[in-house]
């Protein structure tokens, strides 16, 4: 749900558009490619992607992914192992492939309020569980009913950069002696998103074309007044919980309940590949990537077989870079040898 949120935050309405084309099952095609046709694979360092791989291959629950999971705890070459034992496998059904990235904001903030942080990251009310769709933004924020129930996780700084963590969903608040607290989706009101990027388009103060996160805060931060509102036509919000066991060098958790990793983690469609599956990447653009990642996460609005978000890691940085990503180029999945070749008999006329 999150990423298909901070899609309609980067990418605008139009792209948002493109990015859900309908499409029929029997205009899918699958090709079994060689090795020699990724552009790039022979530069890559597929030791660290072997490492993301062994991170949430024991959760799949395939044989033919056992098997090869078993083979790669015994820290085999990399090159050498994807080689032998996958094959390359282009998915497409005729739509454009598209990148956009994610990452995980980091807020600054405190366990208790003061005139600096006084911003609450809540829980979940239990009366959110039951009743949904229950308050809303407005409500939650302007009523009287959350402060004194001891539901704040901490308190944070700035309004907006809470706003776009509940965008992301996960994110990591720092305190003021140093120390780090993690926070993850933990629920929500009910009510249906609103992107205030697109609504910003509608009033004509920009061009969809031009909606970017960045640009969505500083608008916002250069009119106050008229911010909060804008923030307000949103009714949808989100809860959070405390992440204890989330090691600090570790990322945030994807859809495999594992943490993703900066630039070898990519989020797919599952009704085309595999959640763990290998996922060569031939991103064009301004800065062209070509390196194997792992299919680890999801997102409602990431819909396709050539459709991947890039994990770009934590921080003002990746968030930058994430924001900026929307570029064309090539998704192929790596499955292996017999699910490869299974695959093309059960689509043969």
């Amino acid at each position: 749900m999150m990423r298909a949120l901070w899609l309609l935050i980067c990418l605008g309405a139009a792209a948002v558009a493109q990015a859900q084309t309908g499409f029929e099952p029997d205009e899918i095609s699958h090709r079994i490619l060689h090795f020699e046709d990724l552009k790039g694979w022979a530069q890559d360092d597929q030791s660290e992607a072997l490492e993301v791989f062994l991170n949430t291959c024991p959760d799949m629950a395939d044989p033919d992914w056992q098997a090869l999971c078993a083979l790669a705890q015994q820290r085999p070459d990399a090159r050498s192992f994807f080689r032998l034992f996958f094959r390359p496998v282009l998915i497409e059904n005729g739509s454009n492939a598209l990148f956009t990235g994610y990452f995980e904001p980091e807020l600054q903030g405190a366990m208790q309020p003061d005139a600096r942080y006084r911003y609450p990251i809540y829980r979940e009310p239990e009366i959110a569980k039951v009743s949904n769709p229950w308050l809303t933004r407005r409500e939650i924020e302007t009523g009287d009913y959350m402060p004194g129930k001891g539901l704040e996780i901490a308190w944070v700084d700035d309004p907006v950069e809470l706003f776009f963590l509940q965008i992301q969903g996960s994110g990591r608040v720092k305190l003021p002696g140093g120390e780090v607290i993690r926070v993850g989706y933990g629920g929500s009101n009910g009510h249906e998103y609103r992107s205030i990027g697109v609504e910003l388009v509608r009033r004509g103060i920009y061009k969809a074309s031009q909606v970017s996160a960045e640009v969505i805060k500083n608008w916002v931060r250069r009119n106050p007044a008229e911010g909060k509102e804008l923030m307000f036509h949103n009714p949808g919000y989100v809860f959070f919980r405390k992440l204890k066991d989330l090691p600090g060098d570790k990322g945030p958790l994807g859809a495999m309940n594992r943490s993703v990793t900066a630039l070898r983690t990519v989020a797919v469609d599952p009704a085309f590949v595999p959640l763990g599956a290998p996922v060569w990447i031939e991103k064009d653009g301004e800065i062209p990537m070509r390196r194997l990642m792992m299919a680890q996460d999801t997102g409602s609005a990431i819909k396709g077989p050539q459709r991947a978000d890039i994990f770009f890691g934590t921080g003002d940085a990746a968030g930058k870079a994430a924001g900026k990503l929307r570029d064309g180029g090539r998704m192929v999945v790596l499955l292996p040898i017999q699910r490869a070749y299974a695959m093309l008999e059960e689509i043969a006329p």
